[in-house]
């Protein structure tokens, strides 16, 4: 297994939602040390108050230089110019990102690193960082995300897949595309916390107020809700049904109007991860509605699991990962479908958590698949640590 290494992995924000990456991350950290590197962007800037803040608060965080955010672990947040398809840009950043963090590295006492990187946008300066190995942990399909320069990114993926000593996929798609152009790649997919989320099923979790005083059943919902939820699914069901309340947990970075003027409608907002699982008590039925399209259908999301471990009956969109589940969710290929799936889930009585769902993902814990993840880097890591050892 990994232990005692210093990892360096590219990442989204620290302070942002906990996500598979941290997860990860955190996992790693028991026995490793990880200079987290937070967010080089993956969409281009554009001037709004949203992204002027952003860069605001990258400059800030910048000149606090590195921090220590928990037992192995520690975060800097670099400088880099958003731009992906400009090669000056690029050639900028690939100079002084590796600059700064082999300086960081420096202060740390980095020695002999892994670069473990979630993003494309990584690609140029993964290799120039003295690397002992190279991992590429893809679990989304980011060319396809609403905003990115979709060459340029691609661009950049395919020199880190070149680079990669080991590429690891969260989806089976993203495990088929991938291996096209790198045979070292293999299938992983998410892990769940689940006796965190299996608060959902005890007796002594209270549901939050602003949920518990909705009229029931609740058809609960949540995640950042983007432009791949599908809102038109949402305003059928609503309209549908507008005795039942729907429940949306989350921030929100998409247009929502079609939604507003829907008494029956609940935006609740973002929640703290802590307090999911006292929200997941109060929903009779989970709902995941995706657009179906090529990032879709490429995503694993982590939510999916999460609801199982919370014991909640779950009604999805048909992308591939949720087709591997079929049996532990159902499935609405159609707004019509969607809709009777969460009837009969109503009319079954088996709504809200129910301990005996949350056994079905007892062995999917985020403790094995980190164990995994180990085992995996490792097992290629040894044989060129005995190969450079043997040329010295």
């Amino acid at each position: 297994m990994l232990e005692g290494r210093d990892i360096i992995c590219f990442c989204n924000d620290w302070d942002g939602d906990p996500l598979s990456k941290k997860h990860v991350m955190l996992g790693l950290a028991r026995k490793n040390r990880i200079l987290w590197v937070n967010s080089i962007g993956n969409r281009n800037p554009r001037v709004t108050g949203r992204d002027l803040r952003l860069v605001v608060r990258k400059a800030r965080d910048f000149a606090a230089g590195c921090r220590r955010v928990a037992d192995n672990i520690y975060v800097f947040s670099p400088l880099v110019i958003p731009l992906h398809g400009s090669a000056l840009a690029r050639r900028f950043n690939r100079w002084f990102l590796a600059a700064t963090l082999r300086r960081v590295c420096r202060q740390l006492a980095f020695r002999n690193v892994i670069t473990w990187t979630f993003f494309p946008t990584s690609g140029d300066v993964v290799g120039e960082l003295g690397e002992r190995l190279v991992v590429y942990h893809v679990v989304d399909e980011y060319s396809e995300f609403t905003g990115t320069d979709k060459v340029a990114v691609a661009g950049m993926e395919e020199r880190l897949l070149a680079k990669a000593d080991v590429v690891i996929a969260s989806s089976q798609l993203l495990y088929e595309r991938k291996r096209r152009d790198n045979a070292a790649t293999f299938l992983v997919t998410h892990g769940v916390d689940v006796e965190h989320f299996r608060r959902a099923c005890r007796s002594d979790t209270v549901v939050p107020d602003d949920l518990a005083a909705l009229p029931r059943p609740v058809i609960g919902f949540y995640g950042l809700i983007a432009d791949w939820v599908d809102l038109e699914l949402f305003r059928f069901l609503a309209v549908s049904r507008p005795q039942w309340s729907f429940a949306l947990i989350g921030r929100t970075q998409t247009d929502v109007g079609r939604l507003q003027g829907l008494p029956n409608v609940h935006l609740l907002g973002r929640k703290d991860y802590q307090l999911l699982p006292a929200y997941c008590k109060g929903f009779d039925v989970a709902v995941l509605p995706f657009v179906i399209n090529d990032l879709t259908n490429a995503a694993n999301p982590l939510k999916l699991r999460e609801y199982l471990a919370a014991g909640l009956p779950v009604v999805a969109s048909a992308i591939p990962e949720v087709e591997k589940l079929d049996g532990l969710v159902a499935i609405g290929r159609t707004p019509m479908e969607f809709l009777a799936q969460i009837e009969a889930v109503l009319r079954s009585g088996a709504t809200g958590p129910q301990l005996e769902r949350s056994r079905a993902v007892e062995g999917e814990s985020w403790t094995s698949k980190i164990d995994h993840l180990s085992d995996l880097v490792a097992s290629v890591e040894q044989p060129r640590r005995a190969m450079q050892a043997a040329a010295r």
